[in-house]
């Protein structure tokens, strides 16, 4: 059997594969407490953007703007994995709120979100794996 295949996604592939999915996972870190948010979204210009409603999220992001986000995907045989670091930015300015009303997202849930939220990368980084059956243990 050979070995699996683990290799780094070139950024180019990274973004293919953010651009391709519509669901990830943002990590906002507050007083030492680390909350986990499932968000759907979609990546423009090298950014992401996602909807979201006053609440924890929304208020974890203006006391520490510092994000990570991960998506996953796989098949039977392969997986890939990309991790985005960066700055979450709400947007405020009229100009840049219509840009991203533009931008094809919809909730996932019926309900109505008005506050946008940009995540600006400062670090993008993606595995691929081949995928296998575990080896004998014994």
């Amino acid at each position: 059997m050979n070995d699996p295949i683990i290799r780094d996604l070139t950024p180019e592939e990274c973004w293919t594969e953010l651009r391709h999915n519509q669901l990830g996972r943002l990590a906002v870190a507050v007083a030492g407490e680390v909350d986990i948010f499932p968000v759907n979204y979609v990546a423009h210009d090298r950014a992401l953007y996602f909807r979201t409603a006053p609440g924890t999220k929304l208020l974890e992001l203006t006391v520490n703007q510092r994000v990570a986000f991960e998506i996953d995907t796989w098949t039977y045989d392969q997986a890939r994995s990309v991790v985005v670091k960066g700055i979450a930015e709400r947007l405020e300015h009229q100009s840049d709120i219509d840009a991203a009303d533009r931008l094809p997202l919809l909730p996932w849930i019926p309900t109505l979100k008005y506050r946008w939220v940009r995540i600006a990368p400062t670090f993008v980084r993606g595995l691929f794996f081949d995928r296998a059956a575990e080896p004998e243990r014994y």
